[in-house]
């Protein structure tokens, strides 16, 4: 994870857009989590799992709005 969040800060310190696909947010709600703490620009998910993670991620998304820090 700590790869993945150096990925990110080193794309949005160079003014890139920066996303993920793959299995893992679609299967693990805290790592969708993780992945809007730390402002990724877009998620991939499995279709089948759009309905159940889209929640987490605007629940995600809120708290970060509001200054909660989530790991």
């Amino acid at each position: 994870m700590e790869m993945i969040a150096a990925a990110i800060r080193s794309a949005r310190a160079r003014g890139r857009t920066i996303g993920i696909r793959g299995q893992a947010p679609s299967d693990y709600p805290e790592f969708a989590r993780f992945l809007v703490g730390q402002r990724i620009d877009s998620i991939s998910l499995n279709p089948d799992a759009v309905l159940k993670t889209l929640p987490v991620i605007a629940e995600a998304e809120q708290a970060l709005a509001a200054g909660v820090t989530q790991r």
